[in-house]
């Protein structure tokens, strides 16, 4: 009973999460860098992301009410984010890049990348309908599979070859922009859903 339980979390939070499809994205914001500093962002992505997760469960909706935050508000910071990190890569700032080694596990791919809003929100939901120990193994289950993908993703990556690699990094900064401004396009719709 408690597997169907897990399962029935765990699936509409995998495809939330999605860590096949932001592999490309890690790919891009990882490329160039060292396996110790790949290794480096990997755990720091996983911490931040399980912190950030748990954290939200239990105190998000408390905090937020507390600062007057509305879930529209998250949506258009983490798309914020998304936007400026994948135009410096899209206008060639390598360099930028590279310096912001130490801080890339945290910020853009622990969060909003592996938890991002719709993670967040989805888990609240979660919670009240299965309680609070089911949705944090669902959790935790996904985010050990967003490490496993993203460790072996220079595997993945090197099927493609460095011309088709540079390719692909680009493109996916492209779809990088394009999800910040969707973000932040239904985070101001939320808001002003909200306000109306």
């Amino acid at each position: 009973m408690m597997i169907n339980d897990i399962l029935l979390v765990f699936i509409p939070m995998f495809f939330t999460v999605d860590p096949i499809g932001i592999l490309p994205v890690f790919a891009s914001l990882t490329q160039g860098l060292s396996p110790q500093e790949k290794r480096s962002i990997i755990f720091q992505s996983l911490v931040t992301a399980s912190l950030l997760a748990v954290g939200f469960i239990l105190l998000g909706k408390s905090i937020f009410h507390f600062l007057g935050i509305t879930m529209g508000d998250f949506m258009v910071a983490g798309g914020v984010i998304l936007f400026c990190l994948a135009m410096v890569d899209l206008t060639g700032q390598g360099k930028t890049r590279r310096g912001m080694a130490s801080e890339l596990g945290a910020v853009p791919i622990g969060t909003p990348l592996v938890v991002g809003p719709a993670v967040l929100t989805i888990s609240l939901m979660l919670v009240s309908v299965h309680g609070l120990a089911i949705t944090l193994i669902a959790l935790f289950l996904n985010i050990a599979i967003v490490g496993i993908v993203f460790t072996f993703s220079d595997i993945l990556m090197r099927a493609l070859g460095p011309s088709g690699s540079r390719a692909l990094s680009k493109v996916m900064m492209l779809l990088l922009a394009a999800i910040g401004v969707m973000m932040v396009r239904r985070g101001i719709l939320l808001c002003i859903g909200l306000k109306g």
